[in-house]
């Protein structure tokens, strides 16, 4: 299978690469066009606009988009231009392809839902908050517009259960809404809360009793692959995340056991915190109020549509192995810039 991967010199991508190009081959959209091992060639932006990509594509994976600024400074149309307007471009060269029959696009459950009080499911309204979500949501309705055009019903694709609905144009579309994606490599809110752990500052924030899904990237590679292989997945909204949400004050442990440290885990009044975040963002310290959000909300992501689309009752990979194998990835990273630092 010939597979176009945009963003793929990104976290999600590289990881992707190492997974599918073992048996498939692999070309890349990105903004950068530098020689990849497993990446027969890598196109431009420009490349798709001025009609140069000739090859016959079977599949699609849109990663390319512009990730959540926790620090609040990116321009509003910027997620727009990236999120929204991309994908619109990549979607309609799809449609009008030959030979692509499969487009996985890498929305998020930002898109769905800012904050999660029971569980989230893939038949939510969408009420997202801010440019992130609202630019991917607005991407997805975009895709939503053009299958209803094609026989595939908007309640088809965010029912809970695996659609049947099948396009018309046997062009099959899925969305996925991944939670928390980490892995090795990965730099975000998970690398920097182990920075603060490894250091033996306490955690402060156990007063903030909360569950969260995490996304361990082995079972992102793993649903990607299945779905690009199994003809009997068709069309549809997917949440994607592991089996097993954590709350922080679980990861934290979790995070100590693996640094063969005890947790240091303090229960200071919600409120008080909120004020030290607060003043934060006006500082632009690393906690600030979204940073703090993203800490300390519920945010329980149910995955049961993909794994009944899939045939499976569990992901492969455990949460918490997940989880570990990510906190190990940290350290060695930590210990090899030591290395580097001494000679």
């Amino acid at each position: 299978m010939n597979i176009l991967i945009t963003g793929i010199h990104g976290f999600v991508g590289t990881n992707l690469l190492k997974k599918l190009a073992v048996e498939h081959t692999i070309y890349g959209l990105d903004i950068i066009q530098p020689s990849t091992k497993g990446v027969k060639h890598t196109y431009l932006w420009k490349d798709l606009y001025e009609g140069k990509i000739t090859q016959n594509i079977d599949a699609i994976i849109h990663l390319a988009g512009k990730a959540h600024d926790t620090r609040n400074r990116s321009a509003t149309k910027v997620y727009f231009e990236v999120n929204t307007v991309l994908t619109q471009k990549i979607f309609d060269w799809y449609l009008a392809s030959d030979t692509a029959h499969k487009f996985i696009f890498f929305s998020t459950a930002k898109a769905a839902a800012e904050c999660v009080p029971n569980v989230l499911k893939e038949d939510v309204l969408p009420t997202p908050k801010g440019p992130y979500g609202e630019s991917k949501i607005k991407a997805e309705n975009y895709i939503l517009d053009a299958l209803e055009e094609q026989g595939v019903s908007r309640k088809s694709m965010s029912s809970t259960e695996p659609g049947t609905d099948k396009p018309q144009n046997g062009k099959e579309v899925y969305i996925f809404r991944p939670c928390m994606i980490h892995g090795p490599g990965n730099k975000g809110n998970l690398n920097l809360l182990y920075s603060v752990v490894k250091k033996g500052i306490p955690w402060p924030l156990g007063a903030f009793e909360n569950h969260r899904t995490f996304t361990s990237i082995g079972n992102v590679c793993y649903a990607v692959n299945e779905v690009l292989t199994n003809d009997n997945v068709h069309s549809g909204i997917y949440n994607i995340g592991d089996d097993e949400p954590l709350s922080t004050n679980e990861l934290i442990e979790l995070i100590c056991s693996t640094l063969g440290k005890k947790a240091r885990i303090w229960r200071i009044p919600q409120k008080l915190m909120m004020g030290v975040a607060k003043i934060g963002g006006w500082l632009h310290l690393p906690l600030n109020p979204l940073r703090l959000q993203k800490l300390t909300e519920n945010y329980v992501s149910s995955n049961d549509k993909i794994k009944k689309a899939l045939g499976i009752k569990r992901f492969p990979i455990d949460a918490r192995e997940g989880l570990r194998h990510t906190i190990m990835s940290f350290i060695e990273q930590t210990d090899h810039t030591k290395k580097c630092s001494m000679n």
